[in-house]
């Protein structure tokens, strides 16, 4: 092994979180490729430029980090030098077709910028390459590779157990003497492919390193630490002009997202406008986007502009791309190639497409390609820069100031003069809470229980509070099928580690067995003392009698558990301890 790839390994060891292990592996690959460099025979007349990791799993964008070449010099590696997504504008994107390839061989990439070509380094996947790899490494890719003076890139899968792929390095060079050559790539690729099989499972199971808050304003009033590398990224994508795909649950943020990366880009002068094909028939849909002429079929009583050129100069949001029908995709990606139109009914004038695309979907777009419902050229055009919102019950550390920037804006809505607060109690049961609809219902919840309060205090006031009953009385009214055991386990789960990630310090994974205690105590209320143990399986502590002292220890850890957290001990824990319980 490599004096390079030892030090790695051993830095690999010591990191404890992302930007560390991004560091030593990009300081390691920008040295072996160096070394390589200066032993061929292109020594004297290149150089190494930068490396680049894109962490995707999923198929989905989550963090990047790029490290110069002159930054690598510095032992040991100073994390300050490590562009990150969240920090400086930086060009950190390569080419999605390149992406493509390496998903589709499962093996390193080579491309000769000048050429527009692709290669993928092992014989086999070589002879099975498609020509589409090629044809699809697009003038924009080219040129901003170029802008960077990148001439040779080498792109490298992160390759995980079983085979998933879940992101990947890519490592670029200038070197104008190997055009349409053979670069370094390809020889050295063996030792760069271990260094980055090495890092795989450091650099997409650490976490990211804690900072500062981040920035809010009025488009993106809440970023929690769980949305801190999503958002950073998309700092960067609201910079390009690529199409970007956001990914999400229904009701997770994707158009609060989208207009927060328009307000953000060199278009924010423009309009943003937002078309939501769930709300718009199958047959209007070609009308929709590209407009219409009176008269260009029945109804059409007057001339609609349609919403590229509504959008013209600015963002065009299209939610929903799923139920777009397939006569409209062909539509679509026409002006996604050639970004050219023309009216309906209006054959003659062709009109210039100048927006930037941002697309929505809570589909599996792969899926719906294999069902043939959605075209896999059109796919491949709007999968440039993909991301995927974590749904709310994953960003449970923002429910609180979600709920509480959403009582504020009611409140200011209905009485501008008034102050409304949350109560901490209130905020804890909707942390607790499960939220399948996301940001959507929350702010139902806010809403209604906004009203409850309002009632409960006899109509409009000058200081309102929603308190734990306001809310718990709005949730009742929610309906719906009860969460499944396996969710409210989830759930449990989710609040240990928010209450972990809360105090700052470690909360001990032994205060999980206190679930034993709070399970025996709400089947002891249900159903009696005897009969629970019974009901979880342990009659056998019934016969012995040796049930009640089993009963007493697990209540204990449980009231543990409440005073290490520093609440209440629930009423239930006390019933089920006390004589009164039978």
């Amino acid at each position: 092994m490599s004096e390079h790839l030892t030090s790695l390994v051993t830095g690999l060891h010591a990191a404890r979180h992302f930007e560390q292990a991004a560091l030593l592996t990009l300081r390691a690959l920008l040295l072996i490729a160096e070394e390589a460099l200066e032993a061929s025979r292109f020594a004297r007349q290149g150089r190494i430029l930068r490396g680049v990791v894109h962490l995707r799993p999923a198929d989905a964008y989550r963090r990047l980090a790029a490290l110069e070449r002159e930054a690598a010099e510095t032992c040991p590696p100073d994390e300050k030098s490590l562009l990150l997504a969240d920090g400086p504008q930086v060009a950190l994107l390569a080419s999605a077709s390149a992406w493509r390839a390496v998903v589709e061989h499962g093996c390193a990439v080579s491309i000769d910028v000048g050429l527009g070509t692709l290669q993928p380094h092992q014989e086999s996947a070589r002879r099975l390459a498609s020509s589409r790899y090629t044809a699809s490494f697009t003038q924009e890719s080219q040129q901003r590779l170029l802008s960077r003076e990148a001439t040779h890139v080498c792109v490298l899968p992160l390759r995980m157990a079983g085979g998933r792929i879940d992101g990947m390095i890519a490592l670029e060079a200038n070197c104008m003497a190997a055009l349409g050559q053979d670069f370094i790539w390809r020889e050295t690729s063996p030792q760069l492919q271990l260094a980055v099989d090495l890092a795989a499972p450091y650099l997409t199971g650490l976490a990211p390193h804690p900072g500062s808050a981040p920035e809010t304003d009025d488009f993106l009033p809440v970023v929690g630490a769980s949305m801190a590398s999503l958002v950073g990224v998309l700092r960067i994508f609201s910079q390009q002009e690529e199409t970007l795909l956001i990914s999400g649950p229904t009701g997770a943020g994707k158009s609060r997202l989208a207009r927060w990366c328009h307000e953000r880009s060199q278009r924010h002068q423009g309009h943003f406008e937002s078309l939501d094909l769930m709300m718009v028939p199958e047959e209007l849909q070609m009308g929709e986007l590209f407009g219409w002429r009176k008269g260009a079929f029945t109804g059409a009583v007057r001339d609609n502009p349609g919403f590229l050129a509504r959008a013209n100069g600015g963002t065009l949001f299209i939610d929903e791309i799923d139920k777009l029908s397939l006569k409209a995709q062909a539509g679509l990606l026409h002006v996604l190639e050639e970004r050219t139109y023309r009216t309906l009914g209006d054959a003659a004038s062709e009109h210039r497409a100048n927006v930037r695309f941002i697309i929505g979907t809570n589909a599996d777009l792969t899926e719906s390609v294999r069902r043939g419902t959605f075209r896999e050229d059109l796919y491949y055009r709007i999968n440039v820069l993909p991301v995927r919102v974590p749904s709310l019950d994953e960003r449970r550390d923002e429910i609180g100031a979600w709920a509480r920037y959403m009582l504020a804006r009611h409140h200011k809505e209905k009485n501008p003069a008034g102050v409304v607060r949350l109560s901490p109690e209130a905020e804890q049961r909707l942390e607790q809470s499960a939220w399948p609809g996301n940001l959507r219902q929350l702010d139902n919840i806010i809403r209604r229980a906004y009203t409850l309060a309002l009632v409960q205090q006899g109509g409009a006031t000058q200081e309102l509070e929603l308190r734990e009953p306001h809310i718990q009385q709005a949730l009742t009214y929610e309906g719906g099928k009860q969460s499944s055991l396996v969710e409210a386990m989830s759930q449990a789960a989710r609040a240990f580690v928010l209450e972990a990630q809360r105090r700052r310090a470690p909360l001990d994974i032994d205060f999980a067995e206190s679930l034993r205690g709070f399970v025996l105590a709400e089947a002891v209320q249900q159903v009696g003392r005897d009969e629970a143990f019974r009901l979880v399986g342990r009659e056998s502590l019934v016969k012995s009698r040796n049930h009640l002292k089993a009963l007493r220890q697990e209540l204990k850890k449980a009231e543990a558990l409440c005073t290490e957290v520093g609440q209440p001990v629930p009423t239930a824990l006390t019933h089920a301890g006390s004589s009164e319980a039978s």
